[in-house]
């Protein structure tokens, strides 16, 4: 299965900051629908393909039109893996704040929040590094010609 054409690297960054933006505001309300939907923006990344996520779609229709075009691109599989990565921790945490566990909910979102920060601040994917490590640990089988 494909992970999807190579991107634009200036729209997972903008998808970074808006994430920044919608984690940093479920830790300080402790909102915890707002990271429910979180979850569902990081599974149609990683499930469904970039190209599908909603922030992705606002990038393409919003900000790139006004930005100058770019030969540029990026590897799309490193960035579907961070987003299931973000998945995982974004519905960890709703289900620590549904079920009541609070402290779960808040530290699970400050680590997607930690994430999240690190692209939108310093351009450092932080899950596309894990894709990477898994990768060059994961024994690779050849293909038959």
């Amino acid at each position: 299965m494909s992970a999807g054409p190579a991107v634009d690297p200036r729209g997972p960054r903008f998808a970074a900051v808006v994430t920044t933006v919608v984690l940093a505001v479920v830790l300080v309300t402790g909102w915890w629908p707002l990271l429910a939907a979180q979850t569902v923006v990081f599974a149609i990344g990683a499930f469904a393909g970039l190209r599908l996520a909603p922030y992705s779609v606002l990038y393409r229709v919003l900000v790139a039109p006004r930005l100058k075009p770019t030969s540029e691109r990026e590897d799309a599989a490193p960035l579907r893996f961070a987003q299931a990565v973000g998945f995982v921790f974004a519905l960890v945490g709703t289900i620590g704040y549904v079920s009541g566990v609070t402290a779960l909910g808040i530290v699970a979102t400050a680590f997607a929040l930690f994430a999240a920060f690190l692209n939108a601040a310093f351009d450092f994917c932080l899950g596309c590094e894990m894709y990477l490590l898994v990768r060059r640990f994961t024994p690779r089988t050849e293909q038959a010609s």
